[in-house]
This record gives C-alpha cells, structure tokens and sequence, in this order.
C-alpha cells in the first residue's frame, strides 16, 4: 500500500491561490498572485538534496498540471526535483484534457476519489499531491489522505481560495517534522490520523524539539 502525501505552500491564513505569478489564478478578483516569490530563495535551506526520492507517482489537477507542464519538462536532470517528476508517472484529474503532452501524464480516468484509492494499492513509495486545492479537498473528505507536507510563508493575505474545507469529522494530526528558513517560512510535516468525535485530552505533553530537516521531503516548489 503506498502513502499518500500532500504538498502545499500555503500563507498563514490559509491562502494557496496564486502563489507562483501574477496571472497564475486570478479567480474571484484575486490580486495577490506571485505572493511566495519573494520567500523562494530561502527553500533550499530546508529542502532535502534527496528530493522526490521516495515519490513514485504525482497526482494533480488539471490547472496544477497545465502550470507545471509549462516549465518542469525542459529542466534538466541534474535538478532532482526535475529527475523526479519528468520520470514519475504523473495522473491528471480531468475532464477536459485528453492529450497529455508531458511524458508520463496520463488522465485518471471514472471517479477520481475511486481512481486515487486504486493507486494506493498499487507499487510501493510514496504518491505526492501538488496544490490542486479541489482534488485535495476531495481526497481529505474522503480520508485517503496519509500525510500533510505544509510550506507555510510569513504572510496574511486575507483574501483568496483556502486549502482547507469542511470534512465530514474531524481530523486529527500528529506533527513529524519542522523546519524554518531565514526568510520566516515554517515546513511542518504532519501525519494524518484517524477522524475523531470528542475533543483531545488537555493533558500537557511535551512539543517537538528543535528545527530539522524535511524528512523525505518530496515537495517542488510550485
């Protein structure tokens, strides 16, 4: 069975619309693309040089696809992050795209919650989400969600889409890892537990210590 894991740069309220660039996704009037731009140089101080190691397919929707196919096939190899995603198996939640030019894309094809469930079964490592914010929120609904990989930059933006959406429960989460970079950005890894139905004790325990590195970090910079 492989793990699904989702990777997201989000600001600290929440906010994953129109990170990369000014036009990315302007939806509802947003104004605000390219807002992570700024916090980018500062990633490699906590990306792992094993980038994408452990990822043995992609999944996305068809914006995240269409923005990613735009830059990641003509870089080169030397690039792990690159290495891994021209050579994965990519898998597109679409229903408007049927000729997928970047090699190894392929469209999940029927009900993609059913499709995704389907790949876990399949072959070992690890399946990466990239954004794709209705595929994630529809695969956390559904609780195929395994672990959260979460860029969170030092910013408010009070406006645009949110990642998170309801759940038919709650969720609980249990923190594997934190980072943070000179520029302010948290890397926080959190391992999704089962739906709870009361609140969680308010005993004390002790917190994380320390900033490591990413684990396994699979995650590009969108």
């Amino acid at each position: 069975m492989r793990k699904l894991a989702i990777v997201e740069f989000l600001s600290v309220d929440g906010v994953m619309q129109g990170l990369g660039s000014p036009d990315e996704d302007r939806d509802g009037g947003f104004e605000h693309g390219g807002w992570g731009a700024p916090y980018g140089a500062a990633l490699g101080e906590i990306l792992s040089p094993d980038i994408g190691a452990q990822t043995s397919a992609y999944v996305m929707g068809r914006r995240t696809y269409q923005k990613m196919a735009e830059f990641w096939p003509t870089q080169p190899d030397t690039d792990p992050m690159a290495a891994s995603l021209n050579s994965a198996p990519k898998h597109v939640a679409t229903r408007t795209l049927d000729d997928l030019a970047w090699s190894g894309a392929s469209v999940l094809e029927g009900d993609v919650v059913e499709a995704v469930a389907g790949l876990k079964t399949e072959g070992q490592g690890t399946i990466v989400a990239l954004g794709s914010g209705d595929l994630v929120r529809q695969l956390m609904s559904a609780g195929l969600v395994d672990e959260l990989r979460l860029f969170v930059h030092p910013l408010l933006l009070g406006t645009g889409k949110r990642l998170f959406g309801d759940l038919p429960s709650p969720c609980s989460l249990r923190l594997e890892d934190i980072a943070s970079t000179s520029l302010g950005t948290v890397a926080l890894t959190y391992a999704v537990g089962q739906s709870i139905s009361s609140a969680p004790s308010t005993s004390s325990s002790s917190s994380p210590g320390g900033a490591g590195s990413l684990a396994a970090a699979d995650q590009p910079a969108r």
